[in-house]
């Protein structure tokens, strides 16, 4: 286990944020809820404490703080949090403006586009039988396809900038900031990203031209470049389940 310390100028309660540790041990292993919690934690400018977890040698004082449990879990003022989506609600209530920023969409659609991005690309990753392949990336390039038209389609804040437009300029999937929907559903796009291209050979089309720029405004942010897991860590933690076609 190592501890990372995020240097930031507010002042903050104290927080540490579990995560994941890679196959080293030590830098930030494969896992987009760990990622998701991190990237939260960053946007909002809070001091925190990153502690990446090998859970094969997992401490005694982590087994105390969350038995049981898997990383990510969060310790906030000595309370200790383990459900992803019950943190990150916690985190928008506690951290908010007017000293820390509003991360929640303005539109409900944002939160829920690409939700079932990752369970398509699991069963198409996982197939072994080529037979089925064709099917199962056609089924999965619709979901890749369904989240490309919402981004592609202006939100009623762009509309109201500009009652003629047709298709969105917009960077990420609520407006031109990171939100807590992108937190959620980026790290899942970046597994997608390299699995696809490993065991699959297949690589996000450019004719989604809506999905490729918010993929290229999204590898420009901070936020999202620098908590993202080696690729190389992304395909050893798929190894045993990615199935390769013969």
């Amino acid at each position: 286990m190592t501890t990372k310390q995020k240097e930031m100028t507010d002042e903050s309660p104290k927080i540490e944020l579990f995560v994941k540790a890679s196959v080293d041990g030590e830098s930030v292993g494969n896992c987009p809820f760990s990622q998701r919690l991190f990237m939260i934690l960053w946007l909002k400018g809070v001091n925190f404490t990153l502690t990446t977890v090998d859970m094969k040698r997992a401490p005694d004082v982590l087994k105390a703080l969350a038995p049981g449990s898997q990383p990510p879990f969060l310790l906030y003022n000595d309370d200790v949090k383990t459900d992803t989506n019950k943190i990150e609600e916690f985190l928008e209530e506690k951290l908010a403006p007017p000293e820390f920023p509003k991360l929640c969409c303005r539109y409900k659609e944002s939160n829920n586009a690409g939700e079932d991005i990752f369970r398509n690309f699991s069963g198409y990753i996982k197939n072994p039988f080529p037979v089925k392949n064709e099917g199962l990336e056609k089924k999965f390039l619709s979901t890749l396809v369904k989240l490309n038209m919402y981004l592609e389609t202006p939100l009623p804040y762009e509309l109201d900038q500009n009652p003629n437009a047709t298709v969105s300029s917009r960077c990420f999937l609520d407006g031109d900031t990171l939100a807590l929907a992108d937190c959620n559903l980026l790290p899942k796009l970046n597994i997608i990203k390299v699995v696809c291209k490993q065991y699959r050979d297949f690589s996000i089309p450019t004719e989604l031209k809506g999905l490729t720029r918010y993929l290229d405004n999204a590898y420009k942010q901070d936020q999202f470049r620098y908590t993202c897991p080696k690729d190389s860590e992304i395909r050893t933690a798929y190894k045993a389940v990615a199935k390769y076609l013969k």
